[in-house]
């Protein structure tokens, strides 16, 4: 029988087993505390506190939560519009980039024109990119709206209509649909090939094939598409301010400052009015506010959406 360690060393042993694991932790528990942590804390913070980011902040209770639930105006327009984009957004790019990832690779010859040819315009800069498509969709020079009104169409005036305004960004980010593209394609192409020839030889068309083989394999990709595309369209910032301010014709300057959602409040999202509220009205209690509402609401449609999916996985296993 072997002796018992004593009580000392075996308390050493697990010291050293804890420390060790901590220090493979470390470099997340750092990046954690840095970037995701004390950011969240602070901004908890300060949406009690009235603060002009230069005299020191005081406390106010739940004033800035009730101006900004109850009395901003823009609050409402700003929320709807960024709720409309993720359902509308999000939505389209995931069956674009389905759509596109399974015409690509039904592509017999030239695929890698193609792939190129959709890809490329993700790469792009936001900022040029909006330029560009502000530019091609110009209500009196663009030359979209020459070739339509040349088939007699009547084009509308896109980014300068509010009727038209959250559309335009919608088939901006469509435009840059190539990550997504990529993303489904590998989805695609890893799906068993015996599997669709198990179900020609059972007799299955094209659409019984995409419902009961490619559908179940590639679902989780898709809602991975659908969480990562709710995330980001929730900080929708930069295309929708630049497409605005290009829209409205306003020059900026040093020391000017612009005011989001041209037109009429259409394209005002969350993020830039958190933007708005605290640097450029420095009131950082309001924007903190805000940001946690935003945060909330991004949480709470994420965690929705996780277990949707894990249901949905449960559901075919």
């Amino acid at each position: 029988m072997a002796p018992l360690h004593p009580a000392p060393e075996l308390r050493r042993k697990h010291r050293r087993a804890r420390l060790r694991t901590l220090a493979f932790l470390s470099p997340w528990l750092v990046g954690f505390s840095v970037f995701f942590a004390y950011p969240l804390l602070a901004t908890v913070y300060f949406s009690f506190m009235h603060y002009n980011q230069i005299q020191a902040p005081t406390f106010v209770g739940l004033r800035n939560w009730k101006y900004v639930l109850g009395q901003m105006p823009l609050f409402g327009p700003a929320l709807w519009n960024t709720l409309w984009l993720v359902v509308v957004m999000v939505a389209l790019r995931v069956v674009f980039g389905l759509g596109i990832g399974l015409l690509v690779t039904r592509i017999k010859s030239g695929v890698g024109f193609f792939r190129t040819a959709f890809y490329l315009p993700y790469l792009a800069p936001p900022v040029a990119a909006t330029v560009a498509f502000v530019f091609l969709l110009n209500p009196g020079t663009g030359p979209v709206n020459e070739i339509l009104s040349t088939i007699g169409v009547s084009a509308p005036n896109w980014f300068n209509d509010p009727a038209w305004a959250k559309p335009s960004l919608v088939l901006l980010s469509l435009w840059g649909i190539g990550d997504l593209m990529v993303i489904f394609m590998a989805a695609l192409l890893d799906v068993p090939k015996e599997q669709y020839e198990a179900a020609e030889l059972d007799g299955a068309g094209a659409w019984s094939k995409f419902r009961y083989v490619t559908w179940p394999s590639i679902t989780p990709i898709v809602m991975f598409a659908v969480v990562t595309g709710v995330v980001q369209t929730m900080q929708y910032y930069t295309q929708a301010l630049v497409a605005g301010k290009l829209a409205s014709g306003v020059s900026v300057g040093p020391g000017s400052s612009i005011q989001p959602g041209y037109p009429d409040h259409s394209t005002l999202t969350v993020p830039q009015l958190v933007y708005s509220l605290g640097f450029q009205n420095f009131n950082t209690g309001a924007a903190c506010v805000l940001s946690l509402v935003l945060f909330a609401i991004a949480m709470a449609v994420t965690s929705l959406l996780m277990r949707k999916s894990a249901g949905l996985q449960t559901a075919e296993d």
